[in-house]
């Protein structure tokens, strides 16, 4: 592994041990040259995806833009970061076992939206209004009614 301070290709692990949903290696890394310490995440991979895009696009999936989007989602909310990196892997995990290699990026925007509304409902809220291309207040008034109407208040 490469430092990412000096560059340096001999870095030595000093520590491994699973992160806490067993959904990767956590590696405590030392390098050599300039004496820095840095952390490196192993995950299993079981296929490699690629998201369909409404625009007819094709793109290699990417797991930290996934993660991305729900960070900006949950930004100021009171929500652990071991639970967004747990939904993360679950969403990952259940792409991953589609069983398909190309996958349309409504069906990711759709897991995550389902994942969203069972964690936290501002969170939902947030990605919704840039998953569904919310153009005015109208809009949020529209999808939070909706809302209301689901828990039959």
């Amino acid at each position: 592994m490469r430092c990412p301070f000096c560059g340096n290709a001999d870095t030595q692990v000093k520590d491994s041990r699973p992160t806490e949903d067993n959904s990767a290696i956590r590696r405590r890394r030392f390098c050599q040259s300039c004496g820095s310490r840095f952390t490196t995440f192993e995950r299993i991979q079981l296929r490699e995806l690629t998201v369909l895009k409404k625009s007819g696009g094709r793109v290699p999936f990417d797991r930290e833009k996934l993660l991305r989007s729900i960070l900006i989602a949950t930004r100021k909310r009171p929500v652990d970061p071991e639970r967004i990196e747990r939904l993360v892997s679950g969403i990952v995990r259940r792409l991953e076992s589609l069983g398909e290699t190309e996958i349309k990026s409504d069906v990711i925007g759709e897991m995550v939206m389902d994942a969203l509304a069972n964690l936290d409902s501002v969170a939902y809220v947030r990605f919704a209004s840039v998953y569904k291309n919310f153009r005015e207040a109208r809009d949020f008034e529209q999808f939070v009614g909706e809302l209301s109407d689901d828990d039959g208040a």
